[in-house]
């Protein structure tokens, strides 16, 4: 439409350092031109003599503010002196308290809600705290629209609880910073930036998306930026400088335009469920969503699973290809078997289930709580495993959390098992006419070819199939591409790569090892059928205590 963008900078906490704010400003105008607006989040008052001495000039028009400049309240009980209001007002020339709490629509469009201060932990909240009446008061009337589609700007002093899930970590004591009430706030706000402090550090996180991919329409992403505080010794960022369109006056398909870097969004899961609990430590917390799930009427609650095993699919072996229930007799030591709680069951036999009668217990390399690990019959090389659930599950997306967490430790460790050894790792999974969830871990050696190879390898094979194979991000959370039930091919690189392959019918049962196998990677075409790479039991058992040993100091199960 030809909106010209809005020029805008946001500061950290200012502390007093008014005239060092100023200045840096007045450096960075002289070089970019005017901006329209300095936002800042945090404590913008000091209390030393000399702050006040500061903030002194400019409130008696000695000097004055050279960019309109938005605060946020009081973040501490030591600074309610120098806010005569609640309500908001202008402080001095160019300064504007914004207020307690609120949305500040700009003639532009722009739209800025805010929230001042800490958490209240008591009722009523002291003056520099919030309330779940503020947040709730926020809230409601911008939801109660139909055509809500979220804020362009959202200024908080405190982190939201939980924002580094599924992203960079930030310079912080995880455990105790942020509250779940602002990642609440922000969840139901949908800001495309989201300004905090307080923290003393510079954090940017990856931006993450507003909408379930494949389930719903997509949606704007959001940006959170936590900022340091002015002139700190160790020089973190503290300004931020950014252009924005108020999200009013933009054409919709610019709108929700997904980077690369895009993320899931990280305070989906306190929403999923009927609590307002940490995703990190699932701590119940008793907040003001409370009373706007009237509204949602169970919405929050997570999918209920499909039942596990229809008996439909055929069961596998222990690697990609088809059923060869002759080789398969699986058997277990149940007395070595840690249960979990109430793992799902098959309908008939399975192959892999960890307390079926048909295992093989000598594949078997470790055993955790709700995991396992065992050598891959047939296997493409001698350290090639397999990662499984002990319960019954078909495929990574209808794990539960505690399962999903062991899943990835096993991973994590064959991975650093590979590299001791100076291989890569390559895991890949194939939801197709399989009953029970295998991840494939296939070694690479280093000097074999580059992560960048074996990535080519995937797409140019998946080309010659007719087979669209998606790089998605990296955060992305399989859970939300591939609700339970979806056919799907996936791999994992060294690099963190994901590619994904939404299967729609006749997928090739082999595809995984066949590229592996071919020459640009591993070039042992001829080891592309696990059937054709059958074993003795006596080279079975060997292999299988090989590994075994070797993977030793890697197994955190032998800890636990």
């Amino acid at each position: 439409m030809g909106e010209k963008p809005l020029k805008i900078l946001a500061c950290g906490d200012v502390e007093g350092s008014i005239n060092a704010v100023f200045n840096r400003v007045r450096t960075i105008q002289k070089k970019s031109g005017q901006f329209d607006l300095l936002l800042c989040v945090g404590n913008f008052f000091g209390l030393s003599p000399e702050a006040q001495a500061e903030w002194q000039e400019y409130k008696s028009g000695a000097k004055k503010a050279p960019i309109h400049t938005y605060i946020l309240g009081a973040a501490s009980q030591e600074t309610l002196c120098f806010f005569p209001s609640a309500d908001g007002c202008e402080l001095a020339d160019n300064i504007t308290y914004l207020g307690r709490r609120g949305v500040f629509t700009g003639a532009s469009g722009l739209q800025i809600a805010y929230v001042s201060g800490r958490e209240g932990q008591q009722d009523p909240a002291p003056a520099h705290c919030f309330s779940p009446k503020d947040l709730t008061q926020l809230v409601e009337p911008l939801l109660s629209n139909k055509q809500f589609k979220g804020v362009d700007i959202l200024l908080t002093s405190q982190w939201p609880r939980g924002v580094w899930q599924y992203a960079n970590s930030p310079e912080v004591n995880t455990k105790f910073c942020g509250t779940t009430s602002i990642s609440q706030l922000a969840y139901k706000l949908k800001p495309r930036y989201h300004f905090a402090a307080v923290e003393g550090v510079h954090y940017e996180r990856l931006p993450y998306r507003n909408h379930v991919v494949l389930q719903e329409n997509a949606q704007h992403v959001s940006r959170f930026i936590a900022l340091a505080t002015v002139n700190n010794p160790e020089k973190r960022k503290y300004l931020y400088a950014f252009n924005i369109i108020p999200m009013r006056s933009m054409e919709a398909s610019e709108l929700v335009k997904q980077p690369q870097d895009v993320t899931e969004n990280p305070y989906r899961r306190m929403v999923r469920v009927d609590t307002l609990s940490d995703p990190t430590d699932q701590k119940p917390a008793s907040q003001f969503f409370f009373d706007l799930g009237k509204k949602q009427h169970g919405g929050g609650r997570g999918r209920k699973r499909p039942s596990d095993g229809d008996g439909q699919n055929q069961g596998q072996p222990w690697d990609s290809g088809r059923p060869d229930r002759q080789s398969q007799g699986l058997a277990f030591d149940s007395d070595r078997l840690k249960q979990p709680r109430r793992p799902p069951q098959p309908s008939g036999p399975c192959w892999f289930c960890l307390a079926s009668p048909q295992v093989e217990k000598h594949l078997v390399i470790s055993i955790g709580t709700h995991c396992y690990l065992a050598l891959a019959k047939g296997s493409l090389t001698p350290q090639h495993v397999l990662v499984l659930p002990i319960g019954h599950y078909q495929s990574v997306v209808e794990l539960s959390s505690e399962v999903v967490k062991e899943l990835d430790r096993y991973k994590m460790a064959v991975r650093t098992f590979y590299k001791s050894r100076g291989q890569r790792c390559v895991l890949f999974e194939r939801n197709y006419h399989s009953q029970h969830l295998q991840i494939q871990v296939v070694p690479v050696p280093e000097d074999k070819c580059t992560t960048e190879d074996i990535k080519e390898a995937f797409m140019l094979q998946a080309q010659e199939q007719n087979m669209e194979l998606m790089e998605i991000p990296q955060h992305t959370d399989l859970q939300q591409i591939a609700p339970p039930g979806t056919p799907y091919f996936y791999v994992e690189l060294d690099s963190g790569e994901k590619l994904f392959y939404r299967i729609l019918k006749n997928f090739p049962l082999q595809f995984g090892r066949e590229v592996l196998a071919s020459e640009a990677v591993l070039n042992v075409p001829e080891r592309a059928d696990w059937r054709e790479c059958k074993q003795s039991r006596e080279e079975e058992d060997s292999l299988s205590k090989q590994l075994r040993d070797d993977f030793q100091p890697y197994d955190f199960a032998l800890e636990d």
